[in-house]
């Protein structure tokens, strides 16, 4: 079994990517999803993140992002101390996952793969990224944001050189139709399958 961590800025088409994978028979490993999932089932994650950020949960039980995001990103120093909390959670939870996994191969899909310290229990590490002009746009459209916003998103995150220092690969996704995309992740990766 390989296992493949993926990253990069939002945009740049790693959803599509995640979907060839998936018809490759790896298992996809969606970390945004296992973090909420935590939020839901632990009680100690939950817990370490009360202690830490005092009333962020509702009256139902949910976690209050607008609290809890006005506490930390405005705050480097508090969004590391959240970080400290998450990516050991999530980690661990990535690890049991690996550790279950009888496909051949997993997909480790995390926007902080490297800073969470996901990135080392991968045998290879792929960066999708886009031109900007291309990201602005497709998030744009699937989020139905102005563009002043979407601008704003992508100077929040990781330069391409981030990537290309930290990641075994980096692929820039300047295909000419979704089709192509597919058919290019799709021979990209199957040799990285066993």
């Amino acid at each position: 079994m390989t296992v493949i961590g993926l990253t990069g800025p939002t945009g740049a088409g790693k959803t599509t990517a995640l979907g060839v994978l998936e018809e490759l028979g790896c298992e996809i490993v969606d970390c945004d999803a296992l973090y909420y999932r935590l939020l839901e089932t632990d009680a100690a994650f939950r817990g370490q993140l009360e202690g830490a950020f005092g009333n962020i949960f509702d009256g139902s039980g949910q976690l209050n992002r607008a609290v809890l995001g006005k506490l930390v990103f405005e705050d480097p120093r508090e969004l590391g101390r959240l970080n400290a909390i998450i990516f050991p959670a999530v980690k661990a939870a990535v690890e049991k996952r690996v550790a279950a996994c009888a496909a051949p191969g997993i997909v480790i899909d995390a926007i902080n793969l490297i800073e969470s310290g996901m990135g080392a229990l991968c045998d290879v590490t792929v960066a999708l990224t886009a031109p900007e002009e291309v990201r602005l746009r497709r998030i744009m459209e699937r989020d139905g944001i102005t563009a002043e916003y979407a601008r704003s998103r992508i100077a929040a995150q990781k330069s391409d050189g981030f990537y290309r220092k930290h990641c075994t690969f980096l692929l820039e996704n300047r295909a000419g139709s979704r089709g192509e995309f597919c058919r290019l992740i799709r021979e990209f990766f199957q040799d990285f399958i066993v």
